[in-house]
C-alpha cells in the first residue's frame, strides 16, 4: 500500500509540475466591471481551490441536514 501512495504521488507531481510549465503565460481576465491579467497557473488554482471549498461547503451542509431529521 505504501508504495501505491508513493507511486501515485510522484505521478501527481510530475502532472502538477507539467501544469505550471504550460501555464506560465498570463490570460486576461473580465469579472464583472474589472479587468485585468493573471498568470494562468493562478487562475487555475483559484478556480479549483473555489470549487473545493464549494464542494466542502455543501458535503458538510448535507451532512448537517442530516443529522436535524
Amino acid at each position: 500500500m505504501k508504495s501505491i501512495k508513493l507511486t501515485l504521488l510522484l505521478v501527481l507531481t510530475i502532472i502538477l509540475a507539467a501544469l505550471v510549465l504550460q501555464n506560465q503565460e498570463t490570460w486576461q481576465v473580465h469579472f464583472l466591471w474589472l479587468t485585468g491579467e493573471i498568470p494562468g497557473i493562478v487562475l487555475l488554482f483559484l478556480t479549483t481551490a473555489a470549487g473545493f471549498i464549494m464542494g466542502i461547503t455543501a458535503a458538510l451542509l448535507m451532512k448537517r441536514d442530516k443529522k436535524k431529521n
